[in-house]
């Protein structure tokens, strides 16, 4: 059996609950980066691969929930959504990795 710690399904992250671990195996779905940003705040998502994929899926899912009509406002809100993902593991070297990483791709 393949685990993965975390995941993007249907436009969704999926991520093992590690604060279960090790006594049961429970997977979280998520739709709302707000959600994501939580996850990695309470410790959810562990380990610093597992971190800095989860903020870029994070970035991904605000822009599914963006309603922006034009590419500036998007920019303004995957901006936002990185601030607050940043904000819950500030010294996380692969998060800020991530985040950055996506964010030059979105600005292209």
């Amino acid at each position: 059996m393949e685990l993965r710690t975390v995941e993007w399904k249907d436009n969704s992250v999926i991520m093992i609950d590690q604060t279960k671990l090790p006594n049961d195996l429970i997977f979280v779905k998520y739709t709302d980066y707000n959600d994501v940003a939580e996850a990695i705040r309470t410790l959810v998502v562990r380990g610093a691969p597992a971190i800095g994929v989860s903020g870029a899926f994070g970035i991904a899912l605000a822009a599914l929930q963006s309603s922006s009509e034009n590419i500036e406002d998007l920019l303004s809100d995957l901006k936002k959504a990185k601030k607050i993902l940043f904000e819950t593991r500030p010294t996380a070297v692969n998060l800020s990795w991530a985040l950055g990483k996506i964010m030059k791709i979105a600005e292209q």
